[in-house]
C-alpha cells in the first residue's frame, strides 16, 4: 500500500500522512461495497507490485469509463 501512497504523494504533492488518509479511506469503502469474494482480494493486490500495478489498471479502466462522453 506504500506504494500506492507514494504513488499519489507524486502525482498530487499532497502529504504523505494525508495521501495514507485517502487511501485508507478509499479501501475501507471499497471493502464495504465490493462483493465478498472481490473485497477479500483487495489487500492482496495492494501488498504487492504486481497487484498494485493491477489495481491501477482496473480502477484506470474504470476511470476511462467514467469518463465517456454520450
Amino acid at each position: 500500500m506504500n506504494e500506492l501512497v507514494d504513488l499519489i504523494v507524486k502525482k498530487t504533492g499532497i502529504p504523505a500522512a494525508t495521501a495514507q488518509t485517502v487511501v485508507n479511506m478509499v479501501v475501507d469503502f471499497l471493502k464495504k461495497k465490493l462483493p465478498a469474494p472481490i473485497a477479500g482480494q483487495i489487500d492482496g493486490l495492494l501488498k504487492n507490485e504486481a497487484g498494485l500495478k493491477s489495481a491501477e489498471n482496473m480502477l484506470g479502466n474504470l476511470t476511462s469509463q467514467f469518463g465517456k462522453k454520450k
